[in-house]
């Protein structure tokens, strides 16, 4: 593997045109106004303090862009892993700010290292293994578990840590607590943030929000009114290196990495998938788990926490005009300004102001149109989803996300196992044959059977295929003369489902059936001679086809073998 394959910068830098920097300097500009307070908002939910999110966007973004195939995706914090890591690491921290911190960077560090792993295997395909009715339930859960923990802070009273019912429950039980001026401000910064997704999409509405929050607070007197601020931001950078964790520490923070990389690595190759489509550019998912390794590395060795590409951003960074992931080295570079210059004015932020920004800017995760069309389309796609989100409702998110992964794996199985069983008709006046249940007009075969398996036939679904079949012919009011196999479908077979379906066809001629097998591949001809099943199954060569056996049949005397 070439440098230019490990690191696609050093491709696109030879290229880049020097009318695209206007673009990209826009664009990045743009970005870091938005990952400014993303970052405050994302480093609340797990439970950081403010300058952990600020540290997590910018020793990310300053290696990204070097690594990824994708030209949009921009990397950040995102309110799914944040929310996972403030839920998980509690109870592990013990209550010490410090130890909190220094796990959720051993954390990062894990899935850095993860990523690493999966780009060494070249495991690019398995983010495909979650399906999307699962990642829907899974970021629904997601907005209401946030909205949980956020609608407290809007109202100016302290919230609970539990999952959504208790978080819920503690809400209305405390609403008599509600502090009118921190509700106040709370609303009028939801109220712009709303009118500045609907009028000003994709342009930085929430960093003005935020600057007039920084500005309103010691107008108004917000302080001394009991709306609480967000205190001190650390100036500078904090120094680089491994954070303070022991060698037991791994063994608990495991799971938990693999539960941040799954939602890291789908949602970033989401992105990458529908970029691409737009621009007809080229994504290289495995190279994603690179950048993705990287940039969770130096986020973690910079004090921050676990960070993905994150979709809202990827959309302001294409909406600014970016044409190239220099746009993301732009933006770390205006985000390194800010913390090391500008991070003190930040502690007169309302909180209030934040929770509304964390708010909105997670608003879209819920996606009622996308249940929608699952409960229109497809039921049990509908109920997977729902399984997922509530799991993350009662279950917490680090279970919702592994009950996400399991059920994507057994629906995965069971559609293995499960393969269709076509049985073909003739197309009217021609010599092919298709499903009868599609194309209800095809000619049936008098006295013939004709069954296409549309999978490849292994140990897990063989059984299945030979049910079907079998219980077709006991199904028909006179018994057909002759089955065939048409095995074009079956790109595989192996041992196990060579024996059983001689098994089934040794079954058929006891019966006074014959059986024979056509257009199979090479591969397969070639088990079903090694298990020496071929003959069993009527002989099995290249050269006959499905129409040369039922032309043959229509000749032939009924009762002789074919």
């Amino acid at each position: 593997m070439s440098a230019g394959d490990r690191l696609p910068a050093l491709s696109w830098l030879r290229r880049y045109n020097r009318q695209w920097l206007r673009g990209d300097l826009l664009a990045g500009l743009t970005l870091a106004a938005y990952l400014l307070p993303a970052g405050l908002g994302d480093a609340s939910l797990a439970r950081l303090p403010p300058e952990a999110g600020l540290y997590a966007c910018l020793f990310s973004g300053l290696f990204f862009w070097l690594f990824c195939s994708s030209r949009h995706t921009a990397i950040s914090v995102t309110s799914a892993i944040s929310l996972l890591i403030g839920a998980s690491l509690g109870e592990i921290a013990g209550g010490d700010p410090a130890r909190f911190a220094a796990l959720a960077a051993g954390t990062s560090l894990l899935v850095g290292l993860i990523a690493f792993l999966a780009w060494l295997a070249r495991a690019g395909a398995i983010v495909s293994f979650v399906s999307e009715s699962v990642m829907t339930g899974f970021k629904c859960g997601v907005a209401l578990y946030l909205a949980s923990t956020q609608l407290p802070k809007l109202f100016g009273f302290a919230g609970a840590h539990g999952d959504f019912w208790e978080n819920s429950a503690w809400f209305l039980r405390h609403l008599d607590e509600t502090n009118p001026a921190a509700l106040a401000v709370g609303v009028v910064a939801l109220a712009l943030l709303v009118l500045g997704k609907v009028r000003w999409a994709h342009r930085p509405v929430a960093l003005f929000v935020v600057l007039g929050g920084i500005v309103a607070a010691p107008v108004l007197g917000l302080d001394a009114r009991g709306v609480k601020l967000l205190g001190a931001v650390p100036a500078g950078l904090p120094v680089p290196g491994l954070p303070a964790i022991r060698w037991s520490d791994l063994n608990v923070l495991l799971p938990l990495a693999l539960a941040c990389f799954l939602l890291a690595g789908v949602e970033t190759a989401a992105i990458g998938r529908m970029f691409t489509a737009k621009h007809g550019t080229r994504l290289d998912a495995n190279q994603e788990f690179l950048a993705l390794a990287v940039a969770n590395l130096a986020a973690g060795l910079g004090r921050g926490f676990p960070v993905s590409g994150g979709m809202s951003q990827s959309l302001v960074n294409e909406g600014g005009g970016a044409h190239t992931p220099l746009s993301g080295a732009i933006s770390a570079g205006f985000i390194l300004l800010v913390v090391l210059f500008l991070s003190p004015y930040l502690s007169t932020l309302p909180q209030p102001v934040l929770a509304a920004v964390v708010l909105v800017a997670v608003a879209g995760l819920f996606k009622v149109s996308t249940l929608q069309a699952l409960w229109r389309g497809d039921r049990r796609e509908f109920v997977v989803a729902m399984v997922a989100l509530l799991g993350v409702m009662g279950s917490g998110l680090l279970r919702g996300v592994l009950i996400g992964a399991i059920i994507s794996l057994v629906l995965l199985v069971r559609a293995a196992s499960q393969p269709h069983v076509a049985f073909l008709g003739r197309i009217p006046g021609t010599r092919r044959f298709s499903d009868l249940e599609r194309h209800a007009d095809n000619e049936v075969i008098p006295g013939v059977l004709i069954a296409r398996p549309e999978s490849g036939l292994v140990y897990f679904n063989i059984e299945t295929v030979c049910a079907a079949i079998l219980a077709r012919v006991h199904a028909a009011p006179v018994a057909p003369r002759l089955v065939v196999l048409d095995l074009s479908a079956a790109a595989r077979m192996d041992m196990q489902a060579a024996e059983t379906l001689g098994a089934m066809a040794d079954e058929l001629r006891a019966a006074g059936i014959a059986v024979q097998a056509v257009e199979a591949r090479a591969s397969v001809r070639e088990r079903l001679r090694a298990v020496g099943v071929d003959a069993r199954l009527g002989g099995v060569d290249r050269l006959t086809s499905l129409a040369d056996v039922i032309e043959a049949a229509a000749v032939r005397p009924p009762g002789h073998p074919p």
